[in-house]
């Protein structure tokens, strides 16, 4: 495998101008840029999910942005609010130039809570719950099978049990039913004396179900936060901050988030502090699952519910930590998002979403104890189920028939997008694939599974890319579709499958410029390794939580020496240590392991990396996490 470098292309560009920048930033001064080769495959962001060696190993060509913010604002953040300059310059580079705002980002508090009742038909939907509970009506959740759509079952039933309704529980199972509602589980909701049914992390352009509960004298009541049609449907209450007319302050709620809206509104005055910090750890964890912006009130939200994991008091919580490793741990969002969401995501791609709800619903130690084992043995089978089905599909891409090709014989390196489909994949798991090519080719990916004529499909997208507004625009292909900019899901007759690959090209090509087609490196300061130490681990730390909206701050090191030959862990990581002058550090690159024959001791590397903890032998220390690396010369 040849590895190749390229040297610095330096260049000032205006960052309002800069539209391949991460969506999480806000514009900066000015950046500077340079290029350099890296290995974009499944394991570069993966820790506990157990990525494997990818056959056909890619380089895509990686553009750092050297981010230089205005010293005078940095200066003055800095004065005003008695931080670090570091830490006025993270926060400078994220937008957060306001003193007032920026400091209410480093001190979340419960009271940056939004009042529920400013989301449009709030009123409405409390008052129908209300009447419900009172005259002891029954009452159905209607789920989803993914972790945001389980965790706001969750919440939503342990609520509605604290204040005495009946409620039973509907989680649609990914197979049998797929995505989104269906007519007959209403029906039969109907037929059991149901008057209410709830829609968790869906519903919000299911008209013709909606419509079916009304004939029946259902009413329904939607929590969604995907984006809704130009009309909506039928409902008693829609709660959906994207609505046209919703003056919601925040539009980056998770379904679960407006799940607990619901909640906080129909509790009331009932809500200590106490109990809301209670249900903000289920709710983070459907939050950071769903990687919607870590910004706003979800910020609060994960704040707030990360701290509570750290003291887990419900059985199902505690064993799920404990078979994760993390018990006892300082919880991060990389833990919730790498460790626990894979393997609750597991009870749904690989068997019945369910398990995840009543996992977090039982007092019982010893059955929640077998059912957190159970769900990481799926994880443990989604992890070989997924390996084989990328196997295939990377065959697909390099191959003269693959379906997504813009003419015979093209490879996916020509191309704006791609689209894979196989006979007999799981459907559990090809949305993870579809995440996994796009790491691989950073295009927008459509990924079908066939099954009786049916192509059932999951896609990931790009920065700039909205996927449903792509979906959109070839409508009358679905039978069913939905999502939100960067995910979604459909299914449609097998035969339309080579239509809906031309017509999502097409899409893809007027939409995205060939520089949207690079991934982007942002880099936040470049340092010497004498800088990273515990004091500048410390500050880092007064921006956490980090995720999408607040990523975890990059730097670059300048030549520093490869000391010795790298070291291949478990198969699949890269370990190494590299110095500048008298100061050497460790650091690791997660599923790098393809990368370690290019490297020499004694060459000279620039690195892109993040800095977090280690913890061996019950020994902690500090470590570099490769996000790329080049070679610049050899000793």
């Amino acid at each position: 495998m040849l590895f190749l470098t390229v040297g610095f292309r330096w260049r000032e560009e205006p960052t309002v101008n800069h539209k391949p920048i991460d969506r999480g930033y806000q514009s900066s001064p000015q950046v500077r840029t340079a290029q350099s080769l890296m290995v974009v495959h499944a394991g570069t962001h993966v820790r506990d999910e157990g990525a494997r060696r990818d056959p056909g190993l890619q380089y895509r060509l990686m553009r750092w942005v050297i981010c230089t913010p205005h010293p005078e604002k940095v200066e003055k953040l800095a004065c005003e609010l008695g931080i670090p300059p570091l830490v006025a310059r993270l926060l400078v580079l994220r937008g957060l130039e306001d003193p007032e705002v920026a400091d209410r980002f480093l001190h979340p508090s419960l009271r940056q809570l939004h009042d529920p009742f400013l989301m449009a038909d709030m009123q409405t939907a409390v008052g129908r719950l209300r009447r419900a509970i009172e005259r002891q009506e029954k009452i159905l959740i209607y789920g989803d099978y993914d972790v945001d759509g389980t965790m706001a079952v969750v919440v939503l039933l342990t609520a509605l049990r604290a204040v005495g309704a009946r409620v039973e529980t509907h989680i649609p199972h990914r197979l049998t039913e797929g995505y989104g509602m269906r007519v007959a589980v209403v029906e039969q909701a109907a037929a059991d004396g149901c008057k209410i049914v709830i829609s968790v992390d869906t519903g919000v352009r299911e008209h013709e179900v909606i419509g079916r509960a009304r004939e029946l004298g259902v009413d329904c009541i939607v929590t969604d936060h995907h984006l809704p049609d130009a009309q909506l449907p039928p409902a008693c209450g829609i709660l959906n901050p994207h609505r046209s007319d919703c003056g919601y302050p925040d539009k980056n709620l998770s379904g679960v988030g407006v799940a607990f809206k619901l909640v906080q509104a129909l509790l009331g005055h009932g809500m200590s502090d106490r109990v809301v910090q209670s249900y903000l750890k289920i709710v983070a964890i459907g939050t950071i699952a769903d990687v919607v912006p870590l910004v706003g009130e979800n910020r609060v939200i994960v704040h707030f519910g990360l701290a509570g994991l750290e003291q887990p008091v419900q059985a199902g919580l505690r064993a799920l930590l404990e078979v994760a490793g993390l018990d006892g741990q300082h919880i991060t969002t990389g833990d919730l998002g790498f460790r626990l969401a894979p393997r609750l995501n597991a009870a749904g791609r690989m068997e019945s979403a369910r398990d995840a709800v009543d996992l977090f619903t039982t007092s019982q130690a010893d059955k929640a104890r077998e059912m957190a084992e159970r769900l990481d043995m799926r994880n443990r089978e989604r992890q070989e189920v997924e390996e084989q089905i990328l196997a295939k599909a990377l065959e697909i891409t390099q191959g003269s028939e693959f379906v997504g090709a813009a003419a015979p014989g093209r490879r996916s390196d020509g191309r704006h997008s791609l689209v894979v489909a196989g006979a007999g994949w799981h459907r559990g798991v090809i949305g993870i694939v579809a995440q996994r090519l796009v790491e691989r080719f950073y295009r927008p990916t459509l990924v079908i599974a066939i099954e009786d004529g049916v192509g059932h499909g999951s896609g990931r997208s790009i920065a700039g890319f909205h996927l449903v507004e792509a979906l959109d625009a070839a409508r009358e292909l679905f039978d069913r579709y939905g999502g939100h900019a960067q995910a979604a899901g459909f299914s449609l007759p097998a035969e339309r499958i080579p239509e809906l690959a031309a017509r999502f090209e097409r899409h893809a090509h007027s939409m995205l410029r060939a520089e949207d087609l690079e991934p982007v490196l942002r880099v936040d300061a470049e340092v010497s390794l004498r800088d990273v130490d515990y004091k500048l681990y410390q500050v880092l730390r007064q921006l956490e939580p980090y995720g999408l909206g607040n990523p975890t701050p990059v730097f670059a090191a300048r030549s520093a020496q490869l000391l010795g030959p790298p070291r291949v862990l478990k198969d699949k990581h890269l370990k190494l240590r590299v110095a500048q002058g008298t100061k050497s550090s460790e650091a690791v690159g997660w599923g790098w392991a393809e990368r370690a024959h290019t490297l020499a001791a004694s060459q000279r590397l620039d690195l892109a990396f993040t800095v977090d903890e280690s913890l061996y032998q019950d020994m902690v220390s500090l470590q570099l996490v490769i996000k790329d690396l080049r070679v610049t010369s050899d000793d």
